[in-house]
């Protein structure tokens, strides 16, 4: 990918998040769709949460950027370049998940910042942010991702338990919806969403017969290493890897020694940041 364009940069700081089409080719998403589809970690590893409403949410997490096809991706100068563009800075990984939606189950996320938990892991700027990157198809009926535009400039929201949710304050996120615009995130198995850590999201239950997996690679900014240690890394140098890497991986799996992250087994998570995705 070259370079981002004045205009792309500018819709970032703007709006809070950046849709890149085809960022990933068709021969490389169904490589991408078939690794997660048969990757026995995304079964073995997975944590579900009840959404309250009758839904589950599925999670696979890890902290590391291995020599595998997610590494691969993690590490792609893609995405790592646009990263480091949209926040001016070098960008480490600073984690990445599979989030999993199956048909008729999958569960709904309230709305929330990622910053709104990654403030508590000793983070002090908000500069960081995720590419989301589409597995299958995500449309509004298996509950692709919305996002309320310009919602970043917000700053930080208060976070915690509402009723029975874990998210943002309700408040607070139904006063910003009556001057921002609600935007459904709908992608194509390759495109990536790139978004600001305070953009408020969100997404619905998936109510459709089609299942909705997206991989989602979380970055943060050299400048803001914690300063604290948290359950995600500090800072490590980030070795980037051509943008060919990923079809030279093609199905290698996940390597041995791979760091997962279980919320629930994880003494140091606070109750918030279960429902990070």
């Amino acid at each position: 990918m070259t370079a981002l364009t004045d205009s792309q940069l500018s819709t970032f700081q703007e709006e809070g998040y950046l849709i890149v089409r085809s960022l990933f080719d068709i021969e490389e998403a169904n490589i991408l769709r078939q690794a997660a589809k048969t990757e026995s970690a995304f079964e073995e590893k997975v944590y579900d949460l009840d959404d309250g409403e009758g839904g589950q949410q599925r999670l696979v997490l890890w902290n590391s950027a291995g020599e595998d096809l997610w590494g691969a991706i993690a590490r792609s100068s893609r995405i790592v370049n646009t990263m480091e563009q949209l926040f001016g800075d070098e960008v480490y990984h600073y984690h990445s998940k599979m989030s999993i939606k199956q048909p008729r189950t999958g569960g709904a996320w309230s709305w929330h910042q990622d910053y709104g938990y990654w403030y508590q892991n000793g983070c002090l700027y908000p500069d960081m942010g995720s590419a989301f990157i589409a597995v299958d198809p995500n449309t509004k009926e298996n509950g692709c991702l919305q996002v309320l535009k310009g919602s970043h400039k917000l700053g930080r929201v208060e976070h915690g338990r509402f009723g029975d949710q874990t998210g943002a304050d309700p408040e607070r996120v139904k006063e910003a919806a009556k001057v921002m615009e609600l935007v459904y995130v709908e992608l194509d198995p390759g495109d990536t969403l790139f978004f600001h850590s305070n953009l408020l999201h969100r997404s619905d239950q998936n109510t459709s017969e089609h299942p909705r997996w997206s991989l989602i690679c979380c970055y943060n900014t050299k400048h803001n290493n914690p300063y604290k240690d948290s359950h995600h890394p500090s800072y490590t140098p980030l070795v980037k890897l051509p943008d060919g890497a990923i079809k030279e991986m093609g199905d290698q799996l996940f390597s041995n020694g791979t760091d997962f992250w279980n919320p629930k087994k994880d003494a140091t998570t606070g109750a918030g940041e279960k429902a990070e995705a």
